[in-house]
């Protein structure tokens, strides 16, 4: 399979015949990292659905040039798959939002739950938020994803139980199991991760007064970075992406 890059400062507008120019880092890891060579093909993309393919013509570690062959834009997906992630111990949350990306996560939410060992202040949010940014672009770039996710702003309880959506709520004492769950016709899923420590019996309360439904993944109890993860594979399938 091609190697993959982003171009993520602007909109793509690029078409066959067209020659595009990677710069800064993103020149640097396709020339010195994975060592791209004139005449292989290569695939680019904006994050926003573009998705182009051509072929390396110069290689420098300032500046890759290709010349386009071919585009194709891929449609947003009709229903969107958002994993709302509790921050975690260690790097746990991070694992959760690197796999996620790959297995299909639409757009990631922070969470600040109540037994989130980890704490963002104001200026750890502005910090955690451009991590997991990050996180999720090279993620994106490996699953070769035509759409990047967003990361949205940290949110609370009462922000999740607010939302205009099919809230889930991973349970692992809750009666229905995902895999059963009625989702209806709705454009926008949550998917609600608790940490290490688990949801707290108000803040459950609090998202199924709400309207969340609570649901369950098999038998066991997964750690917060497979929980999310699992489920988005379970979602991806009910929704006809897999």
């Amino acid at each position: 399979m091609a190697l993959h890059f982003l171009l993520d400062d602007e909109p793509l507008t690029a078409d066959a015949g067209d020659l595009v120019d990677l710069g800064g880092a993103e020149a640097h890891h396709a020339a010195v990292v994975r060592r791209v060579r004139a005449g292989e093909t290569v695939t680019l993309g904006d994050g926003r659905g573009a998705w182009l393919r051509g072929t390396v013509e110069s290689v420098a570690p300032a500046l890759v040039s290709v010349r386009i062959d071919e585009r194709h834009d891929v449609p947003a997906p009709d229903r969107e798959l958002v994993l709302v992630q509790a921050l975690a111990k260690g790097d746990r949350d991070e694992l959760a939002v690197q796999a996620a990306t790959e297995l299909g996560a639409d757009a990631i939410l922070p969470w600040q739950s109540s037994r989130s060992v980890s704490r963002w202040d104001a200026a750890k949010a502005v910090k955690g938020v451009a991590r997991w940014q990050s996180i999720v672009r090279e993620a994106s770039k490996q699953a070769h994803r035509a759409w990047v996710p967003q990361v949205g702003r940290p949110v609370s309880t009462a922000d999740v139980a607010a939302e205009d959506a099919l809230v889930l709520v991973l349970d692992p004492t809750a009666a229905e199991p995902l895999s059963g769950v009625a989702l209806g016709d709705a454009a926008r899923i949550l998917l609600v991760v608790g940490p290490e420590g688990g949801i707290t019996p108000e803040e459950l309360t609090a998202l199924t007064d709400g309207g969340a439904i609570r649901v369950r993944l098999g038998a066991t109890v997964l750690r917060t970075s497979t929980a999310g993860p699992a489920a988005l594979a379970v979602l991806s399938t009910r929704v006809g992406r897999w």
